[in-house]
Order: structure tokens, then C-alpha cells, then sequence
């Protein structure tokens, strides 16, 4: 549904038990997400879940937003998208005796995430992460301000895919 309106979704998340919130995170195909995308696609969503009232059980409030700049990392593409950049990544499980890892983004070796740790090069399987977020830096900002003056530009573009 998410797909049909136009828009890629970056993580559905259905929180609380007694009031629920419904967070709906997503873009745009070319990255950006602005005030009437989420409106846009908030109406959508609306639409889709009362054609079908027993989709969610109980009252809940729907919240759709960008991923921001400091964004979790939730698709395997994600990691090779924004590599060059600091993030925090959380494990399934312990590695080398620690879950949690603070470094910089190295790309992908198949479906493993390349991440540079206290001078170290290490591989974490893409399956064992539990959490990554990008970490807001200076870099991080000026290539989003970047992104957003170059005409016909997309993040994709300025962000260097791989």
C-alpha cells in the first residue's frame, strides 16, 4: 500500500498496548521527504486502515514522518547508501563479548555490513543487527544541505549509491 502511494517505507513500527501508536516511517523513491509527502501519505494510510477496521485491533493514533538525517539504517541498502558515515549499531546477540558498536559505515561484503570499530575493520552479519541509526555529524548535515541546493539532485546522487 505503502509502495502504491508512491512513497518507500523505511520502518513500520506498532507501539503501546493499552493506547497504540502506529509509526509510519518512509520517503520518497529519490530519498526527500517533506510537510505534504507525510500529510499525503498520513490520508493514504488512513483510507487503506478504515476499509478494513479489524487490520488493527483497538484505537490507536496513526504517526507518519521522514526518516530525518540522523535515520535508522533498517534495509540491507541502507548500509552501502550511507557508507562513509558514522552510526551506531546494535546486536541480536553478543560479538566478541559487546552488542552495541559506534564507528563508521564501510559498505557491504554480500549480505554482511562492513564497519570501521576502534581501528578495526569488522564484518556484522546484516541478520544480527537488532538497531543501526546514522549519528548526526557535520558531514552528515552538510551533505543533506548539499542534497537540497542542487537542482534536479537527489540523495541518492549525493550520498554516492553503490
Amino acid at each position: 500500500m505503502i509502495t502504491a502511494a508512491g512513497f518507500v517505507l523505511v520502518r513500520l513500527r506498532l507501539m503501546g498496548t493499552k493506547h497504540k501508536t502506529l509509526q509510519v516511517m518512509a520517503e520518497k523513491p529519490d530519498g526527500t521527504m517533506d510537510v505534504e509527502g507525510c500529510a499525503e501519505l498520513s490520508r493514504a494510510l488512513s483510507d487503506f486502515i478504515d476499509a478494513d477496521p479489524e487490520m488493527i485491533e483497538g484505537e490507536f493514533d496513526l504517526e507518519v514522518s521522514s526518516p530525518g538525517i540522523d535515520r535508522p539504517l533498517t534495509r540491507l541498502t541502507d548500509f552501502a547508501r550511507w557508507s562513509g558515515h558514522e552510526a551506531k549499531i546494535e546486536l541480536t546477540a553478543m560479538l566478541d563479548g559487546r552488542k552495541r558498536f559506534k564507528g563508521t559505515l564501510l559498505g557491504l561484503e554480500g549480505s554482511d555490513v562492513v564497519f570501521a570499530f576502534d581501528k578495526d575493520r569488522i564484518k556484522l552479519p546484516f541478520a544480527a543487527i537488532a538497531e543501526a541509526k546514522l549519528i548526526l555529524t557535520d558531514k552528515l548535515i552538510e551533505e543533506d544541505l548539499k542534497s537540497r541546493e542542487e537542482p534536479n539532485s537527489n540523495v541518492r546522487q549525493a550520498h554516492g549509491e553503490h
